[in-house]
């Protein structure tokens, strides 16, 4: 018997039998001879103890006369009945429990005397309104339905949770008014009825106290465990991500209480049919620990590990229940399975599909480190579960559909969150249209303005093919070195000519490389050289040169890759290095105004930018917010000019960039190309600007052979004399805050096929400034510079 949990509430406790006294008195003067004298021998020994009747606050008299009282109790709680039923003493919503039954008793010892036995989620308010509630009902006559379940939850001695529901019985309980206690009136039952969680309106209509509760209860409970367990489970299941924190252990405790084995664990796999293969589900919560893979993440489900016994799962659809693991093991063909399970000290197991339509959607494992804990016989109570599991399942492969469809809008056919409103508001329009004969309207922006920008790796065309020929030259007079090294060899009858060949092949790198000589040479040493190599035995020494030459061949294509692979890399780096900037400055360049942006990663980051009042309806253009992304757009460029220079000495390979600009102020329209999925200019006049785009970066200065474009400079190209002015103002500013160097260099653009008329700028890049600098200056600071 435990003290009060509540000690504030509407009650003045008093733990009183004077209704089972009262009920005995009457019994001891009926004509039944034997109940009669049972009740007057009854009465007799409890007459010395006033207090039986009177009422007890102090709850150390309980401990000290728990015989007579077990006695005066003996027909509410039959000794017939006592190792069946879970019964005690109690008061209502309170933790105080005695004259347990045998069977209660057993419960308590196995939870261990460290158990404190206390009712699930009842708080301090819930248990002083439930105690209104019962004045409500007892003394005035209410009908609130407050039958909210409550329960015990109580570990047995191996530490499986088994859960009990509470049923009270109130019938010798007396409800008293003290002077304290305000008359309810109608008005405020109706008051009270709305406004269940005011727990002040409670207090002041129930003072503390300001009622007597008289009598005894008596509490039975019921083993719920495995209706708690399925409840759990659906809850867990239907939870968010977001509220769950660790529902792996929380699977794990539901399915040890359902199937009441306290070291058993569980896991699951995904089976995907069209591949074939077992794997682990993608999130980081529910089932994710697998024993069938172990720590792999997947599985061919043809794996000879699993033996026969996947036939039975993935075939036949049924369970594979192994109750003996070491038993199991002693079949020959199981041996793989078995000794795979062993060696995670699975002993018994179940392995069942979750099935939806007749198709498998995964597989649920539970296993046991003992033998005989799991059987065909508690496998069925998978059947309760299973269910579940299903509708979960099917809501994931749908979530996944939609991910993957989510993943290859994102990364293969992109709308940019700046223009997404217009195609949502189509896609709704389709949605809501009464035939699905709609026809899709042309998405078009009309009067936006573009900016082009990129940077360009220097020359990686000719440093491509540079490194190509360095690797093919670096092979042939490995190749030829092997094969002058076995002269000797008479059984190298072809030696000469497979050495002329080679060397032919050799000579002829040094010219310039024609599109199909890479292709040429890979093919001849493929067929003619390695069959060579491959099929003749040569001394230890000359075999160990054979092995490493072997050993640096790229398993991909066969041939040398050591020289464009450091050119790869580095081309890589600088792409992805760029890109993360102009990413993450396109971030915060949004917040200027909504604007369309996309960007490529080729030999070098190009990006194109529109922005215009058609793309943001909701907020008016100003021309002023065209100028603070020009401003910014220069800007990005010199940091991301700046951040190569930093990177160029830690690159595997040496390469320079150039940057450009190209201006155009005249507004154009772009359309989304269904057939392309993505955005273009729309119009003859507008197709000017893309002929410019495509054209720009191959152009020289007029008049010369020099490239418009040089390494650590951006070249800014323009038509007019007011975005001339315009451009020189931003780069006067970058001047002065010492991101730009002083000399500015201004020319004429030799003529490009249709185009003629361009100018441009050129300035360099003061790369001596720390790169967080430019970082720290915001674009707020540019502009308010600027004006």
């Amino acid at each position: 018997m435990d003290n009060f949990t509540f000690t504030k509430g509407p009650f003045k406790t008093i733990i009183s039998f004077h209704k089972v006294i009262e009920n005995l008195e009457k019994i001891a003067v009926n004509d039944i001879d034997y109940q009669a004298n049972y009740a007057k021998a009854l009465l007799e020994k409890i007459a010395h103890y006033p207090e039986l009747r009177e009422g007890i606050t102090d709850l150390n008299f309980i401990k000290e006369h728990e015989e007579i009282i077990h006695n005066l109790l003996a027909d509410l709680f039959p000794s017939a009945l006592t190792n069946n039923e879970i019964k005690a003493v109690s008061i209502p919503f309170q933790n105080v429990t005695f004259n347990y039954s045998e069977r209660f008793k057993k419960i308590l010892r196995n939870a261990g005397v460290q158990f404190d036995m206390e009712i699930r989620d009842l708080n301090d308010d819930q248990f002083y309104i439930l105690n209104c509630i019962l004045i409500l009902n007892s003394f005035y006559g209410q009908n609130f339905d407050f039958n909210k379940p409550l329960f015990y939850d109580i570990p047995d001695a191996r530490g499986v949770m088994f859960h009990y529901r509470i049923l009270f019985n109130a019938d010798f309980i007396e409800i008293i008014p003290t002077q304290f206690a305000p008359k309810i009136t109608p008005e405020d039952i109706n008051l009270l009825m709305n406004n269940y969680d005011d727990i002040e309106l409670w207090k002041e209509k129930f003072p503390l106290q300001s009622w007597i509760l008289k009598g005894f209860a008596i509490v039975s409970l019921v083993d719920v465990t495995r209706e708690n367990a399925l409840s759990n489970l659906k809850s867990n299941l239907l939870r968010t991500k977001s509220i769950q924190p660790n529902l792996k252990f929380s699977f794990e405790s539901i399915f040890q209480s359902f199937f009441k084995i306290p070291d058993l664990k569980i896991g699951f796999i995904l089976y995907d049919e069209e591949e074939e293969m077992f794997t682990i589900p993608p999130y980081n919560d529910q089932m994710t620990k697998s024993h069938i893979l172990s720590d792999s993440q997947q599985m061919d489900c043809k794996n000879s590990i699993y033996g026969h016994c996947f036939k039975t799962l993935l075939g036949e659809k049924k369970n594979i229940i192994i109750s003996d693991v070491e038993e199991f093991s002693k079949i020959p063909a199981n041996e793989k399975l078995a000794q795979h399970l062993l060696r995670q000290n699975i002993h018994s197991c179940i392995f069942a599909p979750v099935i939806k339509d007749n198709a498998i959607l995964g597989i649920i494992e539970v296993v046991s480190s003992k033998p005989k804990d799991l059987n065909s016989i508690n496998a069925i109570n998978l059947d309760l579960v299973l269910p579940y599991l299903v509708d979960t399942l099917e809501h994931y492969k749908t979530d996944k559909q939609n991910q993957i469809e989510a993943i290859i809008q994102r990364e293969y056919t992109a709308i940019h969150s700046s223009v997404y409103w217009k195609f949502k508001r189509e896609a709704l329009k389709y949605f809501n249209s009464p035939s699905k004969d709609y026809i899709f309207k042309e998405i078009i922006f009309k009067e936006v303005y573009p900016l082009y920008g990129q940077i360009d790796i220097k020359g990686s065309s000719e440093h491509r093919n540079q490194t190509v020929k360095e690797d093919l030259k670096n092979q042939l007079q490995t190749l030829i070195s092997i094969f002058e090294s076995q002269k000797s060899n008479e059984s190298f009858v072809l030696l000469e000519q497979r050495i002329f060949e080679l060397q032919s092949f050799y000579d002829e790198l040094d010219s310039s490389l024609k599109a199909d000589t890479e292709q040429q040479i890979q093919n001849y040493i493929e067929t003619e050289i390695h069959p060579i190599l491959r099929n003749t035995t040569m001394d230890n020494e000359h075999e160990i040169i054979k092995q490493n030459y072997f050993d640096s061949l790229d398993e991909k294509t066969g041939m040398f890759y050591h020289s464009r692979k450091k050119f790869d890399n580095t081309m890589s780096i600088i792409n992805k290095k760029l890109a993360v900037i102009l990413d993450k400055k396109q971030i915060e360049a949004q917040q200027i105004y909504p604007h369309y942006y996309e960007r490529f990663k080729t030999d070098g980051v190009e990006h194109n930018l529109y922005i215009g009042a058609s793309i943001s309806p909701a907020k008016p253009f100003d021309y002023l917010y065209l100028n603070n992304l020009r401003l910014w757009q220069l800007q990005t460029l010199c940091e991301m000019e700046l951040a190569h220079h930093q990177l160029k000495a830690t690159l595997p390979y040496e390469l320079d960039v150039t940057s450009l600009i190209l201006v155009f102020s005249s507004p154009i329209s772009i359309r989304f190309r269904m057939d392309e999925k993505r955005f273009d200019v729309d119009g003859t006049y507008n197709a000017r600007y893309e002929v410019v785009k495509k054209r720009i970066d191959k152009a020289t200065i007029k008049g010369t052979k020099e490239r418009i474009t040089q390494k650590e400079k951006i070249t800014i190209v323009y038509s007019h004399n007011s975005e001339q002015n315009e451009y020189l103002k931003y780069i006067k500013y970058l001047q002065f805050k010492k991101i730009l160097e002083p000399n500015i260099e201004q020319f004429e653009v030799e003529e490009l096929q249709g185009v003629s008329g361009l100018r441009a700028i050129r300035v360099k890049v003061i790369n001596t400034i720390p790169l967080n600098y430019l970082q720290d200056l915001t674009y707020q600071d540019l502009i308010e510079e600027q004006n």
